[in-house]
This record gives C-alpha cells, structure tokens and sequence, in this order.
C-alpha cells in the first residue's frame, strides 16, 4: 500500500521555525517528483516547493528564502524546514508525490500531476 505520511507540525510564535517531515511507504520515492502543498481555512490549496528526482528545487514566491525543501532517498523521506515563520503560514501541510514529469510544470503549485497524497500536519502560527 502506497502511504505518505507527514509530521512535524504544531504550534509555532511568528519568527520560529518548524521542520516537517514525510515518510513514504510501499514505494520507493527516489524517482518521484515530491512536493510539499498548505491549504489555510476558506483558501485554496497551494503550493509551496517541488524537489525533482535530480535534487533540482521551486518555490512559492511567498515562502523563498524562509523555507527549504530537501529529500533524502535512503530514508525514503522528504522534508520542509521553514524559517522566520509568519502568521499566514498557518495551513495543514500536505506532502505529495508524482512522476518526474511533475516538477517541469509550470502548473506544480496547483497541484498538478501529484497524485500521491498524505493526509497532512496542521502548522498554526501565532503572534
């Protein structure tokens, strides 16, 4: 059985930080496009950073330079570390999984061609 399962989140004051983490199970990921998605209440899901099978990276504008992504293979696990957190980063965090093609598209931040979900991690940051 396919499984992404996230980690990692909480409660955080804006400017802390957060490290998330997502474990896979029944497939190995190496070759997958992985990303990490937020959905806040009454918003959208978005994206927020892809990593590539080549350790190639893409983030959303509103987290660049706050947020890092980076897998590691032989765990079998992807990460997010997210810095100088803000109040509008309060979301449930979703880690995804999709083929390699997924990465190269410039619709990634809606989503697209993900089709490996976790059941997400609720990060709350507050003032």
């Amino acid at each position: 059985q396919v499984q992404l399962v996230e980690s990692g989140g909480g409660s955080v004051q804006a400017g802390g930080s957060l490290r998330l983490s997502c474990a896979a199970s029944g497939y190995t990921l190496s070759s997958y496009c992985m990303g990490w998605f937020r959905q806040a209440p009454g918003k959208e899901r978005e994206g927020v950073a892809i990593i590539a099978s080549t350790q190639g990276t893409a983030y959303a504008d509103s987290v660049k330079g706050r947020f890092t992504i980076s897998r590691d293979n032989a765990k079998n696990s992807l990460y997010l570390q997210m810095n100088s957190l803000k109040l509008e980063d309060t979301a449930m965090y979703y880690c995804a999984a999709g083929p390699h093609s997924a990465c190269y598209s410039n619709s990634w931040v809606a989503g697209a061609r993900f089709d490996i979900w976790g059941q997400g991690t609720q990060v709350t940051v507050s003032s």
